[in-house]
């Protein structure tokens, strides 16, 4: 089983797919790469046992076959060969493998690839198309948001949720939660999952925005299938918690305010919050918002006023400061709003004035007790 490729074709194919590589195995095995070959095309593997990704790439080969490569010494070898053809020449009776190149050659033993773990099929699947710029801006907006708590795995993923009308993606870690809506995308039927976070940052980076992605899913896993790329996911297994029910529907004290202001202001106010509450408190009167954090252990404390359109009820309500910047970071029109029902209610942070009709973002977020 030999065959001749780019290297920098085949390190750019690898390092696409390189991400699903863990750390600690269970099985030396995944330690490697798959490679497969058959017709002429290469077809690269990567899996941690709960995610798997695949790569295809066109090479010159005379034979099919399948060998499991060290994945550390390939990508290290081709990073530092400059761009020219490699032949690599696998021997099947060691499993070793010698790359051949302009001035050298090296040589490493892999595995055998029938004992790589296989992919799971995936039976009774559902299918949905959606455009990779959907999925990219879904992940980006609601993965800061999801919990790391081992304990209640369902809200360390993000659930996603396909309906005839429209598609949504929610985050919650029982702290803040966004809710992430198109109506510019649908599915035929209803259904709904929890994807891990580490499928999601993988897709995250292999995603351009320009190509369309086909999912598969039934109750056990997902596949994602673009460009000249194969995800295959286990989901997250549990009930999502019912998180319209922790949206407020009345909230009659709306604050809006310039974004890049009040994000400028609360990173400034919160370098003197306390370390443990990064509390910073919000004082709403007229057309004047007040912003302090104060830290008594040490007597440090910081005010900061800023200009804004407030329409309600004079009130002071605290916030985590962390909560507010991550969720400001991940907006990006000029302006936004914050409405609020009362100190004790959660507030709900939104776009003023969206350019896209179709997306719907509302992030929420667990006011903080003010200590008097």
């Amino acid at each position: 089983m030999n065959f001749v490729v780019s290297s920098s074709s085949l390190l750019k194919h690898l390092q696409s797919i390189s991400g699903v590589l863990s750390t600690s195995n269970s099985l030396p095995i995944l330690d490697n790469f798959l490679f497969e070959i058959e017709d002429g095309l290469l077809k690269v593997s990567a899996s941690d046992l709960e995610t798997t990704m695949r790569t295809t790439l066109e090479v010159e080969a005379k034979e099919s076959g399948k060998i499991a490569v060290p994945a550390k010494l390939l990508l290290d070898v081709l990073k530092n060969l400059p761009d020219q053809p490699c032949t690599f020449l696998v021997d099947k009776t060691n499993y070793s493998v010698e790359i051949a190149y302009d001035n050298g050659k090296s040589k490493m033993v892999g595995y055998n690839g029938e004992e790589y773990p296989r992919t799971p099929g995936i039976e009774n699947a559902n299918t949905i198309k959606v455009s990779g710029d959907i999925i990219s801006k879904a992940i980006n907006k609601t993965i800061f948001a999801s919990g790391n708590d081992e304990l209640r795995p369902v809200m360390s993923g993000v659930f996603c949720q396909f309906t005839p009308t429209d598609i949504t993606f929610v985050a919650t870690d029982a702290h803040k939660l966004v809710r992430y809506r198109r109506t510019d995308s649908q599915a035929t039927g209803s259904s709904s999952f929890i994807l891990p976070k580490k499928p999601l940052n993988l897709l995250k980076s292999n995603l351009n925005g320009s190509e369309e992605v086909q999912i598969e899913y039934n109750e056990s896993n997902a596949v994602f299938t673009f460009n000249d790329i194969v995800l295959v996911c286990r989901l997250i297994d549990g009930k999502y918690p019912n998180y319209e029910a922790v949206i407020p529907k009345e909230n009659p004290n709306v604050l809006t305010i310039d974004r890049q202001q009040f994000l400028s202001s609360i990173k400034r106010v919160s370098i003197f919050a306390n370390k443990t509450t990064h509390q910073v408190k919000l004082r709403l009167a007229g057309s004047e918002l007040s912003l302090s954090a104060e830290d008594i252990d040490f007597s440090n404390e910081a005010n900061e006023r800023l200009t804004c359109n407030y329409d309600g009820d004079d009130m002071e309500i605290g916030f985590n400061s962390r909560f507010l910047l991550e969720m400001l970071n991940n907006l990006d029109t000029p302006e936004v709003k914050l409405e609020m029902s009362e100190p004790s209610r959660a507030g709900l942070l939104m776009p003023a004035g969206s350019d896209n009709e179709h997306e719907d973002v509302l992030m929420l977020v667990m006011p903080v007790m003010l200590n008097r």
